[in-house]
């Protein structure tokens, strides 16, 4: 994990912001990609000396005015400005994760949808209940599982879905909006999945923040073929490290006729007399 995560966060996003998005002239010999240090003093209204303070980490409790002019040049949308302010503000410490638990009435709403894949997880995406029609159309889903580490780590999460790029760049970019950047739980998933992808550890060192976009997610089931599902991921009141995510197809659609078939597969068999 970061131990100078303000100075790692401000390389991670100078390296993606091209001078001429800012107004500077482009081309020229640049060891680096994106702006230079002094590029992005001159641009906040700060001095170049006190800019590499920020980023060696010999500086860490900027003002807030400072740090807005830093996400103005840095290009950074409102979320992840809130989390770049986040960065240097004191965490208080609060000892060992709460244990999390999932409410039996959410079990027993989620025993009542039969047609509509639904499932229970938590903000590291461990995933701690499901109804039968989200085991039936992934695996991954089954409670006890971790949806991050499938997604980098299993060859075959990789080949179900077609658009794995923007997947696993939006998972990393949700993952460091919603954790809690002190969770032990985090460093060692984190820890995990950098040993065992290039692909989340490249995503993670880019220090990209967002939240979770609703949009057609198209992937492939060994026994009914080619889906395009919608992922709605709602928060759980009460429980604020919990959330209830739920897929359908559009009403009339192919893919919705496809989760009618895996319902009924999935369906338990009458019990015999």
């Amino acid at each position: 994990m970061d131990e100078n995560a303000l100075g790692e966060f401000l390389r991670a996003r100078r390296a993606l912001v091209r001078p001429e998005d800012v107004g500077l002239p482009g081309g020229g010999l640049r060891r680096v990609p994106g702006l230079r240090r002094e590029e992005v003093a001159l641009l906040a209204g700060i001095s170049a000396d006190y800019y590499l303070r920020l980023e060696q980490g010999r500086d860490r409790n900027p003002s807030a005015q400072v740090l807005e002019a830093l996400a103005r040049v840095l290009r950074l949308d409102a979320n992840t400005t809130a989390y770049l302010l986040g960065l240097t503000r004191p965490r208080a410490r609060t000892g060992r994760p709460a244990a999390e638990r999932v409410p039996d009435s959410l079990r027993q709403l989620l025993g009542t949808w039969d047609r509509h894949p639904a499932y229970v997880q938590n903000r590291l995406t461990d995933v701690l209940a499901a109804n039968p029609m989200a085991v039936a159309l992934s695996p991954k889903y089954r409670p006890g599982g971790n949806l991050l580490r499938s997604l980098f780590l299993s060859p075959a999460d990789r080949e179900n879905h077609h658009d794995w790029e923007l997947i696993t760049e939006e998972a990393v970019a949700v993952l460091r909006a919603r954790t809690d950047a002190d969770d032990p739980r985090l460093h060692a998933l984190v820890e995990e999945l950098s040993r065992g992808s290039d692909r989340f550890r490249t995503l993670w060192a880019r220090h990209q923040v967002r939240r979770q976009m609703e949009h057609a997610i198209r992937m492939r089931h060994p026994q009914i073929g080619e889906l395009e599902l919608y992922k709605h991921k709602l928060s759980v009141d009460g429980y604020d490290s919990l959330s209830l995510v739920v897929f359908h197809a559009a009403p009339g659609s192919r893919s919705a006729e496809l989760l009618d078939i895996l319902g009924s597969l999935s369906a338990p068999a009458p019990q015999e007399r």
